[in-house]
């Protein structure tokens, strides 16, 4: 039995408000002794810990390093092994679009490429992160020039920085298989672009149909400074999923700055709203809409992308800016608060990893008084102990008064 079939006989109605905040990629390894979160300067984390439920989530399992979708398909609740999703169709729905069964949508990254001989090597993944604005002008001058590809309509939707999607429509729906198809993008610089390969002959067409776009598309950019090229990521379509209002018992708000996160939300049905802007505006939105909905979850991106990038001091500065915002979410007086990431993404590693992540539950309901600050090995002598991610939502639902008792 899973928990969406344990819990809903036991959902008890309820006016508790509850907030999950998901700061991405928060947890860390250390650098000179100390990790991003043991580093940082916050004060407003180390006092909520001190008088939370601390502990260390899995994502997933242990030793396997998540993407940002299965991630957050944990920590809602979801078997990320049951229900895997795409990050293509996260991407595209996130950027507002509604995805048929006639679709494949695909997260894309610009890049910056070099021809070295007669290869072309990537020599920037994210293409330096080029502005959204001009992000959005060349992919719209990419929409201009390419419309259609043999029996397929080419959709492009510009997102965040160096990140856009493109959605394949063709004529009839698709056969289970047809999104099998390997990424072009290689995982480090300094490598060729790999082609789409399919993994079967249902996704051989769509594997055609996108490499040509690729080829095509990298013609069109060749005199681009940095965005020259494509890698095509998270070839999807979109599965069935039971809906996140009706497993808990819930009316539930998504903040998110970053398309894929919308995405993740608006495929379980809740509410969205994108702030222009980042941490401040995010807890802003909080706030406008907290009388409406009684389950937030609020995502913060850019601890991960410092990560990702590198910076180890950058990450530490977002969760400082997080820490001088946590009063403005505290003042709210919610009756359950998760403060947790989606996966651990070290600066030392530049990349997702395995690593379990710290995770804090403030109630009424717990002991407290375990874990003197908001970090990993604080976090380890936590009560809540080292927990897989699916447990977060039953315990949130719990210190909520919102289950029953199970039996007699």
């Amino acid at each position: 039995m899973n928990n969406h079939e344990l819990l809903k006989p036991l959902i008890e109605p309820n006016i508790t408000k509850l907030i999950l905040v998901v700061l991405d990629g928060l947890g860390g390894l250390p650098v000179d002794g100390v990790s991003e979160l043991e580093k940082a300067d916050a004060p407003n984390l180390s006092l909520l810990a001190n008088g939370s439920a601390c502990g260390l989530q899995v994502p997933v399992a242990y030793g396997i390093t998540p993407g940002s979708g299965p991630g957050h398909l944990g920590i809602f609740g979801y078997n990320p092994f049951e229900h895997e999703i795409g990050r293509g169709v996260l991407e595209a729905l996130g950027l507002g679009i509604h995805l048929t069964e006639n679709d494949i949508a695909i997260r894309c990254n610009y890049a910056t490429t070099v021809h070295e001989d007669t290869k072309i090597i990537v020599k920037d993944r994210r293409a330096g992160r080029i502005p959204t604005d001009q992000s959005k002008k060349i992919t719209g001058m990419l929409q201009e020039k390419i419309k259609r590809i043999e029996d397929a309509q080419v959709i492009l939707l510009p997102g965040m920085e160096h990140r856009f999607a493109l959605v394949l429509r063709f004529k009839n729906a698709l056969k289970k298989g047809a999104d099998l198809i390997e990424d072009t993008d290689p995982q480090k610089e300094g490598l060729e672009p790999i082609t789409p390969s399919p993994s079967g002959k249902q996704a051989k067409h769509v594997a055609d149909i996108a490499l040509q776009f690729v080829d095509k598309a990298a013609k069109l950019l060749r005199d681009q400074d940095k965005a020259n090229y494509i890698l095509l990521r998270g070839f999807s379509s979109v599965p069935k999923i039971p809906k996140f209002n009706d497993v808990y018992g819930v009316k539930a708000l998504a903040i998110a700055t970053y398309p894929m996160y919308l995405g993740v939300a608006k495929l379980l049905g809740m509410d969205t709203i994108k702030p222009e802007g980042g941490i401040v505006q995010e807890v802003q939105a909080l706030k406008d809409n907290y009388g409406k909905y009684d389950f937030f979850y609020v995502h913060i991106k850019k601890t991960d992308s410092n990560g990702e990038d590198g910076n180890f001091d950058g990450k530490c500065r977002v969760i400082e800016e997080f820490d001088a915002n946590l009063p403005g979410i505290l003042s709210l007086n919610p009756d359950v608060l998760v403060v947790t990431g989606d996966h651990s993404t070290p600066a030392l590693i530049k990349g997702h990893s395995w690593h379990p992540v710290p995770v804090l539950l403030k109630s009424r309901y717990v002991f407290g008084k375990t874990s003197a600050f908001f970090t990993e090995r604080e976090c380890l002598k936590g009560e809540l102990g080292i927990f897989h991610a699916t447990d977060i939502l039953p315990l949130m639902l719990a210190h909520g008064m919102r289950l029953k008792k199970f039996g007699a």
